[in-house]
């Protein structure tokens, strides 16, 4: 489907102000400021230059108090603590996070990530039996899961055994009744402790376990601990920068601090296996999200889809450089073979609905089959809704009949609404308005697809799904020099709330043959200002390139190739010249 260009709206007497405000940067990056509200003076400044000190006081979130003293009574009494963490990045880094910070404060502690295949996602009983049946908790502090798991967490207190939770997911009706429940979605902070109560919402499940370490370390120095003020949480940065933009929440507030400063602290990192994980990914200059997001995280998730999670809390835990490299090896391997599986599912669910799909009555896509596996069904489900732009729901059909997946949707659908109007077909579901996992007996699927459809459509029909191609801003050749983008670099880091700008060349020429690269990918020169670029458009064919000049919207990127550095336009879209201007 053809895009539609739309430059972003804006009073450009605001812009100029904001160009002003900003130490006169330059107008197209004050219009992206402007664009995402940061207008004050002391706005623009915590938004250039996020600083370590812009972080809140990790006692504002609930129970945290009660969640610190359990621990530090846990360590002086020697008691064994277990981190329970989860098998996504976010899950796994929170794992790692925590278990070295308890190791380093003399804690015996012992990590536990449960099989996504045989014990299902968060705290269930059978993953909670497990891990105490091998490590004899008497506390178990969870990570990134858990504030549902009422079931679980009542039995084990029941049985002598604390549960700390540390989560950030959205609660339901009948939240756990944990020894401390540390989740900003489950009850308002306190007002009044360190002035304006900041949002904290929007915290990753590593974010909120960076919270609970900060907070452990700053009672035990006001406590005069001596084993506290050897930990400097700022080496630790790197691992909560990973699991934050790997979980794609928000860049913004307290995340865009920790990621900022933790992509610089990845750059030196002290930890083997990410040392590791960056050598097996070919990862090479200064980290930024794209390197998280899209080079290490889909090594670490492998090995929790295809069933290896502990390897990667292992690779994250380790300081042993030979067993980093050979872990590292290992999910580099795994992630391979996710890949194949991966492309052998979406094309059998793009055939699929592609034999069907009517833009005008099909708004809630779900797929199904037999042997699919439930580890990769939530990325099919991510490739699938991105193609349609419509919420896709893909599963796995096992042996007995149980049909599980997962669930992805667009900005305009809210998809855990979408699963609750659908509740009587449904065996269980959770998540947030984006992404949500389902179980259902095969016996309701068809039912459930009409369902699901119907109540999408109800939603999405009087709505124009069309795709579009957003524009931050119109520039000009001459504009994009060094200087340019040195300026632009202070915006970062990119990704949920604060993606990265789109700007729109107008009328520009071919420079030289255009020629395909890789699988499918365009590579050519164009001209524009005086000025000659490098520019690449992935996916995209050679026979679909307009005649004459081009309008081409795109993000600007550092490249090097054979020893030799320039700005090179990383094309999203291409239109003829002579189309409409926005």
């Amino acid at each position: 489907m053809s895009r539609c260009w739309k430059l972003k709206a804006i009073d450009e007497p605001v812009v100029r102000e904001t160009a002003s405000r900003a130490g006169l940067l330059p107008m197209p990056l004050a219009r992206v400021l402007a664009l995402r509200g940061h207008l004050a003076p002391d706005e623009i400044e915590e938004f250039l230059n996020p600083r370590l000190a812009g972080l809140s006081d990790p006692f504002l979130l609930p129970d945290m108090q009660e969640a610190v003293s359990r621990i530090w009574k846990a360590i002086d009494a020697d008691e064994t603590i277990t981190v329970f963490g989860d098998y996504d990045v976010d899950g796994v880094t929170a794992a790692a996070l925590l278990t070295r910070i308890l190791a380093a404060l003399a804690a015996d502690v012992k990590p536990f990530i449960p099989d996504r295949l045989d014990e299902g996602y968060g705290l269930s009983q059978e993953a909670l039996d497990r891990c105490l049946e091998e490590h004899s908790s008497s506390l178990v502090v969870t990570v990134d899961c858990g504030t549902n798991a009422a079931e679980s967490i009542a039995c084990a207190q029941a049985n002598g055994i604390d549960v700390i939770v540390t989560d950030h997911h959205e609660p339901d009706e009948h939240p756990a009744t944990a020894f401390a429940l540390v989740n900003p979605k489950c009850a308002c902070p306190e007002p009044g402790r360190g002035g304006a109560v900041p949002n904290l919402e929007n915290l990753s499940g590593v974010g909120i376990a960076f919270k609970l370490v900060h907070a452990l370390l700053k009672s035990g120095r006001e406590a005069g601990r001596a084993v506290a003020g050897n930990v400097d949480l700022r080496d630790y940065l790197d691992l909560a920068a990973f699991g934050t933009v790997a979980d794609i929440v928000p860049l913004t507030g307290e995340n865009r601090i920790i990621v900022r400063h933790g992509l610089a602290t990845l750059d030196a990192t002290k930890w083997e296996g990410l040392r590791a994980l960056k050598a097996v990914s070919g990862m090479h200059g200064e980290a930024d999200t794209y390197h998280l997001g899209f080079q290490l995280g889909p090594r670490i998730n492998a090995a929790g889809r295809i069933g290896q999670p502990m390897q990667a809390l292992r690779l994250l835990t380790t300081d042993d450089p030979a067993e980093a490299r050979e872990i590292a090896t290992l999910l580099n391997r795994t992630n391979l073979e996710r890949r194949k599986l991966e492309q052998g599912m979406a094309d059998e669910a793009f055939a699929e609905i592609d034999e069907y799909f009517d833009p005008r009555k099909h708004f809630g896509l779900v797929v199904a089959h037999e042997g699919w596996h439930p580890g990769v069904v939530g990325i099919v489900a991510s490739r699938v809704s991105r193609h349609y732009n419509r919420p896709a729901i893909v599963m796995g059909i096992d042996e007995e009949g149980n049909t599980r997946g997962s669930c992805r949707s667009i900005a305009e659908f809210d998809v855990l609404e979408g699963l609750r109007a659908c509740d009587p077909h449904l065996v269980k579901y959770g998540g947030h308005k984006m992404a949500a996992g389902v179980e259902l007996s095969v016996d309701f699927l068809e039912a459930f697809k009409s369902a699901f459809n119907a109540e999408a459509s109800a939603r999405l029909k009087a709505l124009d799904l069309a795709p579009v191609q957003h524009i931050d801003a119109k520039v000009s050749g001459d504009e994009l020099d060094w200087k340019f983008y040195e300026q632009l670099k202070r915006l970062h880091p990119f990704g949920q709330d604060n993606p990265e700008p789109v700007w729109a060349l107008h009328g520009i020429e071919l420079s030289g043959k255009p020629r395909v690269v890789g699988q499918n990918h365009l590579k050519f020169s164009v001209a524009s200002g005086g000025r000659k670029f490098d520019a690449i458009a992935f996916n995209y064919p050679l026979e679909q390139l307009p005649a004459g000049k081009l309008d081409l919207a795109f993000t600007l990127k550092e490249n090097t190739w054979n020893g030799n550095t320039n700005l090179q336009l990383q094309v999203k879209d291409i239109r003829s010249g002579a189309s409409a201007s926005i």
